[in-house]
């Protein structure tokens, strides 16, 4: 692997470190995100849960469960059952336990979550569009950072 060198006092600066740009990056994202979400009446973190069972829809796991929703948000559940309770307050998900074994959740979405996804892409396009944001640069980048994230999941 070819890792450029730094000098020392250069490789240490704030603004050379990735791991700050990623994190950065990621708490203008949630800032830019909020007022469409106020809209919806979710945080950041609940959005992430509802993509992931919006996306299930389509495709939902062998077992729609707590667990696996940790698997795919990268997440506990000591996490996310806060954030599920939450959504079962909204009226936006229900959760039962399995008759064959209590400690696993199911999850679904009630007929309110559904409808939520039909206001959540006219606000993430007005998001998009006012952001004045390359589409294609976009994608480039979410790709990049996901073969990142591959790796760094990979590491011991």
């Amino acid at each position: 692997m070819n890792v450029p060198q730094l000098d020392a006092l250069t490789a240490l600066q704030l603004d050379n470190q990735l791991c700050f740009k990623l994190y950065a990056a990621s708490r203008a994202v949630t800032r830019a995100y909020k007022p469409m979400l106020d809209q919806l009446g979710l945080t950041y973190p609940q959005y992430l849960v509802m993509l992931v069972l919006w996306e299930w829809q389509g495709a939902a796991p062998e077992q729609p469960t707590v667990k696996a929703l940790g698997e795919r948000l990268l997440l506990d559940s000591g996490t996310l059952t806060p954030l599920l309770k939450r959504l079962q307050q909204l009226g936006l998900v229900l959760r039962q336990r399995a008759t064959r074994d209590e400690r696993e959740v199911h999850l679904a979405l009630t007929a309110a979550g559904l409808a939520l996804r039909a206001q959540v892409l006219p606000l993430k396009t007005q998001l998009l569009c006012a952001s004045g944001v390359n589409l294609d640069e976009l994608d480039e980048l979410r790709s990049r950072i996901g073969d990142l994230l591959d790796r760094l999941m990979a590491l011991p």
